[in-house]
């Protein structure tokens, strides 16, 4: 399997609705009886898994949910540099890709974690969390990673074959492109199949199509990773 690597990012916008739960369907109703409540009085959140099993993508849609509620939310991932110190103005906070952080983020995280379950004003706010691995192997400071480990956590597991043809049919749909099935099949069989790739690859493909002005093809496919080890190799 080859892992491509392009200078993108998934698709903006993940919401609950598009996320195809399959065997992660307690975690979605966790999350999903979560914005129902008035408050946010609840125990927190921690998804983790392997790299596209969706982790994130609930973790972003969560937070865009509460946003579109009026909640204010504090956001918190690897590449956040000096985050700052948790802002008694938020209803929750959402902390990302957990196990790459350094000291810093450890320090901000811990803060956040603390002043969101035990405010000094106000009710307790949601925390919502998402790493690679269960808390109890996660990298980080004891205080942190026994925190983490307090609420319900979730693993979620990765798509199956027909999971990720579906995801990438309706993604392509939403993109207005039409995705032959022979096109689907050659993706699936030459690179790697968890969702963050493969969402990589259709944004990457959408692109190129419009520059190109030509439909999705294999030739097409083949063109762009052409264009793309030219570049690779120019670099």
């Amino acid at each position: 399997m080859k892992q491509l690597a392009l200078d993108i990012g998934l698709p903006a916008g993940p919401t609950l609705v598009n996320f195809l739960a399959n065997r992660n369907g307690q975690a979605l109703q966790c999350l999903q009886e979560g914005l129902r409540r008035e408050g946010r009085a609840q125990a927190p959140v921690y998804l983790w898994g392997s790299q596209g099993c969706g982790k994130s993508h609930l973790l972003r849609a969560t937070v865009l949910a509460l946003q579109q509620q009026g909640a204010r939310v504090g956001w918190m991932d690897a590449e956040s540099g000096s985050p700052g110190a948790f802002d008694d103005g938020w209803d929750a906070v959402a902390m990302d890709d957990v196990q790459r952080y350094d000291a810093t983020l450890q320090q901000a995280a811990f803060n956040w974690f603390v002043n969101a379950t035990h405010p000094q004003a106000g009710s307790a706010r949601w925390v919502l969390a998402a790493g690679a691995l269960p808390p109890a192997d996660l990298p980080l400071r004891d205080d942190l990673r026994s925190r983490l480990g307090w609420g319900q956590v979730f693993q979620l597991q990765p798509l199956d074959e027909a999971g990720c043809r579906q995801v990438l049919r309706q993604q392509a749909s939403e993109r207005g492109i039409a995705l032959p099935d022979e096109v689907l099949d050659y993706m699936l069989a030459r690179f790697a199949r968890d969702m963050g790739s493969l969402a990589q690859m259709l944004q990457a493909l959408d692109q190129f199509a419009l520059q190109a002005q030509r439909a999705v093809t294999i030739p097409l496919v083949r063109a762009m990773l052409n264009e793309a080890l030219d570049v690779a190799e120019l670099a």
